[in-house]
């Protein structure tokens, strides 16, 4: 990814704009505004309107008194407002790119290294802080997700109230601060279609995806960090027949689709006693025993592999993601996580069942504008040789565009059975 300077792009942070207002009246309105939050008794995290009337009252009232010359003018009263609410019910300078659909991430490295990234790109930004605004940033963000942060637990990943994902690193496990990092949920699609119109598949390749979730084929998206896999594993889910229950089991909340009958849940961590943790392991053995149709792991990362192959196995459709550099090494990947489970675990045992687990594996990619595609789209056939998983390409990215390729899925069966033809449906793609 290429790293430029926010302002290169037009964008200028509040505090660096022309017209900016005075620090000083800015303090003496922050203090009189939680003046006012505290003796409304209200909690500025889950009453923000409140909060912006209030700031609003107060600025008001200074630009009243700065008539007379007791106070310093406001260059830009509406722009003391929004600041003022962002300080006390937002989230501080970061307000600002929360709140700017363009964003896709936000990370702080120490609080005069802030970086946004947008359209694949990072950008370091002229916003500066101090030491206590990044603390007291991260302790209102924990404050509304319900989890802790401390030198016993010093990770932690969380919801923001807008969806945007928190994962935080105490200083001393990071070096010389802690670290923060927003990745924020910009849904720019939520049915397959969406992802055409984005470029980052071909209509057919769309309609094939389509019509493999109806049919009830077990997915694998695979790919890179920020490539797209939530939001393609959203567009999947959103195709499942509404009769089916569904359940999810996440880290944390991510994913957001539609559907009638549909149990999202997610890990917990552990208490100060150290008991309570809900691992992801965990939900994936709970949701077998919730009645569902189709399973669905947010993003598999260790021995919780072996759970979710188990229930695929036994004939329950499920998707996942899972971070790869291609299709094959996803392969690889979900044949190797599950030894993490323990030692009676083998790869005799664990690469035969993935061959006939995962039927489809999706590989996206992230270009070389930021541009988010679809790569590759493989069959597992269920054969092994020399304990290598065969599989047929049936989409593969050549140049810049998606093309057909020979493979056809496993089980056709299945297609016949939802009343889907799946060679009129792939011979379109040609």
């Amino acid at each position: 990814m290429t790293l430029t300077r926010a302002t290169e792009h037009g964008y200028s942070p509040p505090h660096d704009r022309p017209a900016a207002n005075d620090d000083g009246s800015l303090l003496l309105l922050d203090e009189q505004l939680r003046v006012a939050v505290r003796a409304s008794g209200i909690d500025p995290q889950r009453d923000a309107a409140r909060v912006r009337e209030l700031a609003e009252q107060v600025v008001r009232e200074h630009d009243v008194r700065s008539m007379t010359g007791a106070v310093v003018p406001l260059v830009d009263p509406d722009g003391a407002a929004a600041e003022l609410v962002a300080r006390l019910a937002g989230f501080g300078a970061l307000q600002v790119f929360l709140d700017d659909p363009e964003v896709e991430e936000v990370w702080v490295n120490d609080p005069s290294r802030v970086f946004v990234a947008r359209r694949g790109r990072h950008e370091l930004t002229n916003v500066r802080l101090t030491t206590a605004q990044v603390h007291e940033i991260v302790e209102r963000m924990l404050k509304a997700s319900g989890r802790r942060l401390d030198l016993s637990s010093p990770f932690v990943d969380a919801m923001l109230p807008q969806g945007h994902r928190l994962h935080v690193v105490l200083e001393g496990i990071s070096r010389g601060f802690t670290a923060v990092n927003i990745r924020k949920f910009v849904l720019r699609a939520a049915r397959l279609s969406d992802l055409v119109a984005l470029g980052s598949m071909t209509a057919p390749a769309a309609a094939f995806l389509e019509a493999s979730v109806r049919a009830g084929l077990n997915v694998l998206v695979a790919g890179g960090t920020q490539a797209g896999k939530t939001t393609l594993l959203n567009c999947l889910a959103s195709a499942i027949p509404g009769g089916e229950r569904v359940i999810s089991v996440e880290e944390v909340f991510e994913l957001k689709f539609h559907h009638p009958d549909w149990v999202p849940m997610q890990t917990r961590q552990a208490g100060l006693e150290g008991t309570g943790e809900i691992r992801l392991r965990d939900l994936v053995k709970e949701s077998l025993r919730m009645r569902p149709s189709r399973v669905i792991v947010g993003e598999v990362r260790a021995e919780e592999c072996l759970d979710l192959l188990l229930a695929l196995n036994s004939g329950l459709p499920g998707m996942c993601t899972l971070h790869a550099n291609s299709a094959r090494e996803a392969l690889v990947k979900m044949c190797t996580l599950p030894l993490l489970a323990g030692e009676n675990i083998s790869a005799g045992f664990v690469v035969p069942t993935v061959a006939s687990a995962v039927d489809l594996v999706v590989h996206l990619g992230v270009d070389a504008h930021g541009t988010r595609r679809v790569n590759e789209i493989v069959a597992v056939p269920g054969r092994v040789e020399n304990d290598i998983i065969e599989v047929e390409p049936i989409f593969e990215r050549r140049g810049d565009e998606l093309r057909r390729s020979g493979g056809m899925p496993a089980g056709v069966e299945r297609f016949t059975r939802v009343g889907i033809d799946v060679h009129h449906v792939l011979e379109g793609a040609r």
